[in-house]
């Protein structure tokens, strides 16, 4: 059976959720920040047109954002993430494998719809997914994944307002692949991009139709996979579930730089309680956990300290409190007074299934009732909000937490911010 991909992107998603709930931001520039209002991580098509550069330093582009009136946005991930759940929950209503690829792009497998017109059946998505969630997606449709991923850029890059392109013939796959370079090939990156240019490659149609041994000397594995994806035969198989996570980790940079053990303490107990969670959402323990502590490298004027230690832990546990209680005995031992801390971090390594922890004949902890304390704890931080149940050690404080001046409400997610509507 020819299997027929669709790749579903959602267009300048961070950009498309902020302007959802301010109809007022329609045809206006706006850009997304990354924690502590560093760098550009989004733009919408009319900051693009301004030459507003993914990455730029926010200080940097400060006079032309003024200039031109940009809609300046702090990263509002909660509402992100809940607007891709919605979309997500949206996509799934048209086919029974989803494959969720990011925050904001799907893979649908349409196999089971290819004598259908798919091209139509794509525009009934768009505009379901619109109406649902407030939304706006582009849709590629192709035998590959790889070829889906063309199609749906060629199709945001010549035409958006369409928002769909089915390479359904020959004829298409070929337009496609001399339309698009090498370097836009989903799974090239610079190094395979210069590689490839030197030896005549400038398109993607070039690449596809290279001598096969050549494919297979120069590019491996993965290249041989990407070029029969190239001709339209699926070689990138769905991934049902997603793989387990080798390892978990919360850094954060500070808003303000901090001096004192107690404040940097407070920020590394509530990263290390956010890695628990995240473990058991995931129905996952770690058997170590590594702490780190550094400065400022871009302040030169300043003592420069790094440190980092792993711990290795006496019984794989997903608790909130041992994991608190280690980072705490971690930081001790790296911790240097003296110097301006700007971020911290904890990263659990080396997870297994909860289901399969290995015991210590020495181990002291009450581990059923421990158990039973964090699911209370997940229970009420959901149904009440993050944090409602915390630590002694994770404390109340501000300093550390990040810079966000220009966050927007989080409108689906707390009852204190949802919209009011007048009449």
């Amino acid at each position: 059976m020819i299997q027929m991909i669709a790749l579903v992107d959602c267009n300048n998603f961070y950009a498309s959720c902020e302007r959802l709930f301010q109809p007022r931001l329609q045809n206006r520039p706006i850009v997304v920040l990354s924690n502590n209002d560093g760098c550009v991580i989004a733009r919408s098509d009319e900051a693009k047109e301004l030459g507003i550069e993914m990455g730029a330093p926010s200080f940097l582009i400060e006079q032309v954002l003024q200039q031109h009136n940009v809609s300046v946005f702090s990263s509002n991930y909660t509402l992100y993430g809940d607007l891709s759940d919605r979309v997500m929950t949206t996509l799934s209503q048209f086919c029974d494998q989803v494959e969720v690829y990011s925050i904001d792009e799907a893979f649908l497998d349409l196999s089971a719809f290819r004598h259908f017109n798919l091209a139509d059946y794509a525009q009934t998505i768009r505009s379901t997914v619109m109406q649902h969630t407030g939304i706006p997606v582009s849709i590629g449709i192709a035998p590959s994944k790889t070829l889906a991923k063309m199609a749906n850029r060629l199709v945001k890059k010549r035409n958006k307002q369409l928002g769909v392109y089915a390479i359904d013939t020959a004829e298409k796959m070929q337009f496609a692949l001399q339309n698009t370079q090498v370097k836009d090939i989903w799974g090239i990156g610079p190094q395979y991009t210069k590689l490839l240019n030197r030896n005549g490659f400038i398109t993607a149609w070039d690449l596809s139709r290279a001598p096969e041994e050549w494919i297979r000397k120069n590019l491996s594995v993965v290249g041989q996979r990407m070029y029969n994806e190239l001709k339209g035969i699926s070689c990138i198989s769905f991934e049902e579930m997603p793989p387990k996570k080798k390892m978990v980790c919360v850094a954060r940079g500070f808003g303000k730089v901090l001096s004192e053990k107690q404040e940097v303490m407070e920020a590394l107990a509530n990263f290390t309680a956010m890695v628990a969670a995240k473990l058991r959402s995931e129905q996952l323990v770690t058997s170590a956990i590594q702490i780190f502590v550094q400065t400022n490298a871009h302040r030169s004027q300043e003592p420069q300290y790094f440190r980092s230690l792993t711990m290795r832990l006496p019984v794989p546990t997903n608790s909130t409190n041992e994991l608190i209680a280690h980072a705490r005995h971690a930081l001790e031992t790296i911790y240097r007074p003296g110097y301006n801390y700007n971020k911290t971090g904890c990263t659990a390594m080396e997870l297994s299934p909860a289901t399969e922890v290995q015991s210590n004949i020495f181990d002291q902890q009450n581990r059923a009732r421990n158990s039973q304390l964090m699911q209370v704890l997940d229970v009420v931080n959901r149904s009440f909000g993050k944090n409602t149940v915390r630590f002694a050690l994770q404390g109340f404080g501000t300093r550390w937490k990040l810079r966000q001046l220009k966050l927007s409400p989080c409108y689906t997610t707390r009852i204190d911010e949802v919209l009011t509507i007048k009449i």
